[in-house]
């Protein structure tokens, strides 16, 4: 994988194999930033990257500026290697080891910018509690976006706080917003 855009464009990161993760197609990656970008000044916002296996996401929002990201996935592997990457990049990157819905149900800080990368074979019921714990515990700001990846073989555009979605190749970015 690769770093888009910002300080860090252009550089290559390996993540080991045995990570139990699908990283973001670079396609992907490039065209929701191009997205984030018409919206947002990413030295002005927060990130919470949940599902964050090799860090992918995180180190673009941190490549383009921005200082406050968190990083939260159960993975103990995946944890240490963004700790090494982001220290060998000085990137402001904390991470928490923790099943996301249990973060979710204890955090109380709010974010702009909610990303989550859960497995594509997760049920819809799963994909659902998502959004659900974000909303009902208030943790993105109002001019704040939740987007979730998934599949383009599932459809989340029945949930509440749903906006819109777009597609790239076989991936799908789910948008959901405060109403």
């Amino acid at each position: 994988m690769r770093i888009i855009s910002g300080l860090y464009k252009g550089r290559k990161i390996q993540a080991p194999k045995k990570l139990p993760v699908r990283p973001t197609t670079d396609m992907a990656k490039e065209a929701l930033f191009n997205i984030l970008n018409n919206q947002y000044y990413f030295d002005e916002i927060s990130v919470l990257d949940l599902f964050s296996g090799t860090g992918n996401i995180s180190y673009e929002f941190a490549s383009r500026g921005t200082e406050q990201i968190v990083a939260v996935d159960a993975n103990y592997g995946c944890i240490k290697f963004i700790n090494e990457t982001a220290e060998n990049f000085e990137m402001p990157i904390r991470t928490t080891k923790s099943d996301v819905f249990k973060f979710l149900e204890n955090s109380k800080q709010q974010h702009t910018i909610i990303f989550a990368d859960p497995p594509y074979d997760f049920e819809v019921e799963l994909f659902s509690k998502i959004p659900q714990l974000v909303f009902q515990n208030k943790l993105l700001e109002d001019n704040g976006s939740l987007i979730i990846e998934h599949s383009k073989h599932t459809d989340l555009s029945h949930l509440d706080h749903y906006s819109h979605s777009k597609s790239y190749g076989g991936n799908m970015f789910s948008f959901f917003q405060n109403n």
